[in-house]
């Protein structure tokens, strides 16, 4: 073998040393440095929108997810994460290797927050209050867009007093860093869909404004979750109005003791002194009692036609009512409902 060939075959040798060293090296600090979890099998990185790259970094040493953190960020700096620090809630399970974790961070996958408003958020402050808990977004930044007129009424044609009628009840899916515009954008598509030409349409030929409908169709919701029976009510409700009458809805009185579970209601309930309490004060409240569904809007959109004035709930409190068309007669129904309330020991 001649001394070239020695030396090539020398330099192949080092050469095939030095790669088998560098790939142990990456092996070591980027496979086998994962994420080492314990009592777990993830755990949840918030970066927020004040965060910028030295937070993150400080955030996932606090962490204790990885245990060489200068392995980490000499990658971290060659896969450039300081140019993509994105505020959000992240999850890192057990086993993810730095390149993965970086990869997760540097490319937004984040975890989805769901918020359910449902028949649990019984005014604005709970929706605030829930909102607040799940999301970055502070209950002071939240406000603040309810508190705009001009912002309320471009995009809802609302105002502070009817704000709660904009939240359409489901379930949304944000990222926990949502902004307080791209949150309301999303209530704001989802109350558009509700409030179609059509159903814009039959509001304006009964004469009512949008919020008015809201306000009607959360009381008639509030009697009755069978969509037959809600029609039947908002029929009352529009003959009482036509008519000058109090609505008398003990649904109103509930929201305004905020007694939402009370089963039965006290005269002394009748005493509060709040534009809510419509045994006082005529027409409709100022805002929405709950989170208004479809099926209630319709319901009272497409109102049943009758002559009634009063209904009370059956006994069998079935989600069903007696009707009247006048007080004797609805006076005989609402002392058997007593009876059935006395006979069950529901006396709240």
């Amino acid at each position: 073998m001649s001394k070239k060939s020695q030396k090539r075959n020398a330099y192949l040798i080092l050469l095939t040393i030095l790669v088998g060293f560098v790939s142990y090296f990456a092996y070591t600090y980027f496979v086998l440095n994962t994420a080492n979890i314990k009592n777990n099998n993830y755990v949840f990185l918030y970066i927020e929108k004040k965060d910028g790259y030295e937070e993150l970094l400080s955030k996932i040493e606090a962490s204790n997810v990885i245990e060489n953190m200068e392995a980490f960020e000499w990658l971290a700096a060659r896969m450039d994460l300081s140019e993509h620090v994105y505020p959000g809630k992240y999850r890192i399970t057990n086993g993810m290797n730095a390149r993965q974790i970086i990869n997760l961070l540097k490319y937004k996958k984040q975890e989805k927050i769901k918020l359910s408003y449902n028949s649990q958020i019984h005014n604005l402050e709970e929706f605030v209050e829930y909102t607040d808990l799940k999301l970055e977004l502070s209950a002071d930044d939240i406000n603040d867009w309810l508190e705009d007129e001009d912002k309320l009424e471009t995009n809802f044609g609302l105002n502070p007093g009817n704000a709660f009628a904009l939240v359409v009840p489901g379930v949304y899916e944000v990222g926990w860093a949502i902004t307080a515009d791209e949150l309301f954008k999303l209530f704001r598509e989802r109350f558009r869909k509700i409030w179609n030409d059509s159903r814009k349409k039959q509001a304006n030929a009964l004469g009512y404004s949008i919020p008015e409908i809201m306000i009607m169709a959360s009381i008639v919701q509030s009697e009755s979750g069978i969509a037959s029976e809600q029609a039947k009510i908002a029929g009352v409700y529009f003959n009482r109005i036509k008519k000058n009458m109090l609505l008398q809805a003990d649904p109103t009185l509930k929201f305004a003791n905020e007694n939402f579970d009370a089963q039965r209601l006290l005269n002394e309930d009748k005493e509060i002194n709040s534009p809510y309490n419509t045994y006082k004060y005529k027409g409709l409240p100022p805002g929405p009692i709950a989170l208004v569904t479809a099926q209630a809007i319709d319901a009272t959109l497409n109102y049943k036609r009758h002559n009634y004035l009063f209904f009370c709930a059956k006994p069998g409190l079935n989600g069903y009512s007696d009707f009247s068309v006048n007080y004797e007669q609805h006076r005989k129904f609402a002392s058997a409902y007593q009876k059935a309330l006395n006979e069950k020991g529901i006396n709240r």
